[in-house]
């Protein structure tokens, strides 16, 4: 039972991610479910929720709308919040339910056209997978269906993909502006976090990309197929305070437990050396890890890890500390909160 949790909190589900990429967008959101996972979204795994306006409903499915496949339902309600709230585009996310009945997303998507005449995008999330899974899937989508017109390159003007409250740590674009303004850039599109549809749509007018998240790599690479755009890889909204601390430790035995880019980027910060093992309980590429980085599976895995060897230093969320801790771990500790694992964030 590897995903089987006695220490920590489950970790924020693929429907959770897919809507996080959308929210600010000015669409109309409806998770299709019976009104758990919308709350749960909603409660614990947006934090703009309770700051910044988006509509997001649950399609409120009965059990007969499931059983019965009742789309037809679903789309008028979809079409009446239309008409009383607009939306440049709908997004319907799955949830167990309609994955268990093997809902037709496709026909999903051509039914809200055909009767709200907007773009309509369905996103096959299923919540048994974690929330990068469902950005992957919501960044490819939202480029393919909105990025097809090419413009002129902007002189320097970047392109930041991958960003989301759950990646960073952030709940406000700002902060994230001032860090990249604080590194010298300026002329920058944060994608889903303080930009709009309309940015989306003028992707190809950025002379390059910077992917956060491997969750946005995908879309990253679609980019640059389409419009000749490069991408590099970098997780700039570090805490510097964290980095800071870690630094004292560069010579000595670290494991940074962090997603994988992020975790990347802090040990590059801390000195880069081969004493330095990240750890990831999301998504791992085998192209941007180091030998002996680790994929967690389950708490088993990072309790064998913590058992097996000897670090002086784990910086973590806190989430994890009682595991670590149990596992015989004597060392020091750097609480590097991670809002997808803890629900933490920094601002």
């Amino acid at each position: 039972m590897k995903k089987f949790l006695k220490y920590m909190s489950p970790f924020a589900p693929d429907q959770s991610g897919a809507c996080s990429v959308f929210y600010e967008l000015g669409g109309l959101i409806v998770i299709c479910d019976a009104g758990g996972c919308a709350g749960n979204i909603c409660g614990f795994d947006e934090p703009r929720w309770f700051e910044k306006k988006s509509a997001v409903f649950s399609a409120g499915l009965r059990d007969m709308d499931a059983i019965m496949g009742r789309d037809d339902k679903l789309i008028e309600k979809l079409s009446i919040a239309h008409s009383q709230l607009g939306g440049n585009f709908a997004l319907i996310v799955s949830t167990p339910v309609p994955a268990i009945i093997a809902t037709d997303l496709k026909s999903l998507e051509r039914m809200g056209e055909k009767k709200l005449g907007i773009p309509c995008i369905a996103i096959d999330t299923t919540g048994t997978n974690y929330y990068d899974k469902g950005e992957e899937k919501a960044w490819y989508r939202l480029f393919e269906r909105f990025a097809k017109e090419s413009f002129e390159k902007k002189d320097g003007k970047i392109g930041i993909i991958g960003a989301t409250p759950m990646e960073t740590g952030y709940k406000n674009s700002s902060s994230l502006r001032n860090q990249l303004e604080s590194i010298g850039l300026h002329n920058f599109v944060i994608y889903s976090m303080g930009s709009t549809i309309d940015d989306i749509q003028r992707a190809s007018e950025c002379e390059k990309n910077i992917v956060i998240s491997l969750a946005g790599l995908k879309a990253a690479k679609y980019l640059k197929d389409k419009f000749n755009i490069p991408y590099e890889i970098a997780f700039p909204f570090i805490p510097e305070d964290i980095i800071k601390k870690a630094s004292d430790y560069k010579d000595k035995k670290i494991l940074i437990i962090r997603s994988q880019f992020a975790g990347n980027e802090l040990r590059k910060q801390i000195g880069n050396g081969k004493n330095i093992t990240c750890a990831t309980w999301f998504m791992q590429d085998n192209d941007y890890a180091n030998d002996g980085d680790v994929k967690l599976n389950g708490e088993d895995d990072l309790y064998e890890l913590i058992k097996n060897e000897e670090f002086d230093l784990i910086i973590a969320d806190s989430d994890a500390l009682s595991l670590i801790k149990d596992a015989g771990f004597k060392g020091d500790f750097i609480d590097y909160p991670e809002f997808a694992v803890s629900g933490r964030i920094f601002d």
